[in-house]
């Protein structure tokens, strides 16, 4: 049986075809977007986008489009027209849940990653092109209770009512402030390009109760560039303080 396929994210990418598929292929390349700093990013690039995957292309029109397979079946693809060859368009499709017993019904995990992936990728590709990436990660954070809610805490409440483009403003608990603009926003995730030293991309993820009871978690991907070590120290330093100060009452900080 063929099960049908469902598109993740689809959105424009600021850069023509040549360079699009090349963030898809070189190693170096798939590290300043894909996923996050961590002991096995490098070989999780390797086998989804170098070792392992299928590639195609294809010509419709005037559209010329480059596909890559990867070992679970999700598809990714960049095409480019012709007459506007300097903006190429990213889709990801992944096989449809029927029959997948790993599906909860509310959320999956690999949906969303490739959501926050792509659009990290327009982001490098728009603002950054050509630099460097360092992250800063936390997973696992107890949502809290309607009460005491994390990001409440943290300073982002109100976010889901601002319209893509809007500003942020974010008061943390030790009070200084965090400005920027929403990027995107999604069922279980969204991202902010925040305004400072340099322009750095802020991925928020949050997994619903009905996925991770009591009352769900936060994750937080935060992507910097160009910035020197005692910069990204200090960034480092401020980042840890505003998830352990954001913790609702009686949780820890997770890994």
């Amino acid at each position: 049986m063929t099960l049908d396929r469902r598109e993740i994210v689809s959105l424009d990418l600021h850069a023509d075809l040549h360079t699009a598929w090349a963030h898809l292929r070189q190693p170096e390349l798939v590290r300043q977007w894909f996923g996050w700093d961590y002991d096995g990013l490098d070989a999780e690039i390797r086998d989804y986008f170098i070792a392992q995957p299928v590639v195609g292309q294809s010509y419709e029109g005037d559209n010329l489009s480059h596909t890559l397979t990867t070992p679970s079946h999700d598809v990714i693809a960049v095409t480019a027209a012709s007459h506007d060859p300097g903006h190429t368009h990213l889709t990801i499709t992944r096989r449809s849940h029927d029959g997948l017993a790993t599906y909860d019904g509310v959320y999956d995990p690999i949906d969303e990653g490739w959501i926050q992936f792509a659009h990290q990728l327009q982001f490098l590709l728009r603002a950054h092109p050509g630099q460097e990436r360092r992250t800063l990660s936390v997973f696992g954070l107890d949502a809290g209770d309607r009460s005491d809610r994390l990001l409440d805490r943290a300073g982002l409440h109100g976010v889901r009512g601002i319209p893509v483009g809007g500003h942020v403003q974010a008061r943390r608990p030790d009070g200084t402030l965090l400005g920027g603009t929403l990027v995107y926003k999604a069922e279980h995730q969204f991202g902010i390009q925040l305004h400072g030293i340099t322009e750095s991309f802020l991925v928020i993820a949050e997994v619903p109760v009905a996925s991770h009871p009591p009352h769900g978690t936060v994750g937080a991907v935060l992507s910097t560039y160009g910035i020197d070590d005692a910069t990204f120290a200090e960034v480092e330093e401020r980042w840890s303080g505003w998830w352990a100060r954001s913790q609702p009452h009686g949780t820890a900080v997770g890994a």
